[in-house]
């Protein structure tokens, strides 16, 4: 029996994948596969023997473009990996289809658009899920807890960064028509931490983009943030760096550090490391697999039937950062948007 045969009353949901991108076949997917409640439908993907490929794999059905896709009467919910300026509109018609939505962060490339669709999902009474899958994984609820509990006394400041190495010329995201660039595909890891860390009030002190001219992208970055009590936080973030991953809190008593803070393999064991005078403890901890962690959020909150349950905190982090794009650089202008995404739709590589 394939997934698009099972009944929906025994409680699977039916998934429809929409663009055969790489961390969607990568990740995603065997993700879903190894976890219960959730199957593989229909694939969608713009190379129609690509997309038969893909569904082949995972006993699923080919669906005839993303349109077909949300028709399909055996989808209940979408996941959306397609390049950051193509996430609006889908995931708009997605939940206008009636069709829970996982996207890739980010949500959208505007804090506006965000609230609006966070709104939507909201009314219809459908999940709408960014997907921050570090957020999932135990290793922060640790750290979270240890700071409450005072492990290195009252906390000063967090220091935070993920860098990734250049990427192919061709990469999408070196595409400004795209929603490319270092801000949307990498930036937006240490400022979700810094959320979890510090708590949703947090303000742009200042922010710093490096733009490559060429490509008219930011390749680089660097934000300083503060709360209303003055603790701050330092991120960086880029594409054409050494691979990093990590983060430390520096607090009145002592220092805590986390490497592989956001994108940890499934068989890495976490290592807190809190360093005090009285010398350095090493918290070593399980491994966790934070990709089927995220898949398992989606199939639990939509069975609770309750809807989207982070909306404030997606379009508080929507605003964040747009905040930094702001201070980092004055907004170009994107004349051509429509025709290049129109041009998009019919050639390139997907996410």
């Amino acid at each position: 029996m394939t997934a698009a045969e099972r009944d929906p009353a025994a409680g699977t949901v039916r998934l429809g994948l929409m663009g055969c991108a790489d961390i969607a076949l990568r990740r995603v997917l065997p993700a879903v596969a190894r976890t219960g409640g959730i199957a593989l439908a229909a694939v969608a993907a713009r190379d129609t023997a690509r997309a038969a490929q893909v569904a082949q794999q995972y006993g699923a059905e080919a669906a005839d473009g993303y349109a077909e896709l949300l028709e399909r009467d055996d989808v209940d919910a979408v996941y959306v990996p397609l390049p950051s300026a193509l996430h609006a509109e889908w995931t708009e018609r997605a939940l206008l289809a009636g069709k829970h939505v996982l996207a890739e962060k980010p949500l959208t490339l505007d804090a506006r658009e965000t609230a609006r669709l966070v709104d939507l999902a909201r009314s219809r009474g459908l999940v709408l899920m960014e997907n921050f899958m570090f957020v999932h994984h135990p290793q922060h609820r640790r750290v979270r807890r240890l700071l409450d509990e005072g492990a290195i006394g009252d906390v000063r400041t967090v220091h935070a960064a993920f860098a990734i190495p250049p990427r192919p010329d061709d990469d999408i995201r070196y595409r400004a028509d795209l929603g490319g660039g270092a801000l949307f595909d990498v930036g937006v890891y240490p400022l979700r931490a810094a959320q979890l860390l510090l708590g949703p009030g947090l303000e742009v002190v200042g922010a710093d983009l490096r733009t490559d001219p060429e490509r008219g992208v930011d390749v680089a970055g660097s934000v300083l943030l503060r709360r209303h009590d003055g603790v701050t936080a330092h991120l960086t973030f880029g594409m054409e760096h050494h691979y990093t991953s990590r983060y430390e809190v520096l607090g009145s008593a002592g220092r805590l550090r986390l490497d592989h803070a956001f994108t940890p393999p499934a068989d890495h064991r976490p290592v807190v490391v809190v360093e005090r005078r009285g010398g350095v403890e090493e918290l070593e901890l399980e491994p966790f697999d934070q990709v089927t962690a995220a898949v398992r959020a989606l199939v639990t909150s939509i069975g609770s039937g309750a809807g989207t349950t982070t909306g404030e905190a997606t379009v508080r982090h929507a605003e964040l950062v747009a905040d930094v794009h702001r201070a980092g650089h004055a907004r170009r202008g994107r004349a051509g948007t429509a025709r290049r995404l129109a041009e998009y739709a019919v050639g390139g590589e997907e996410k």
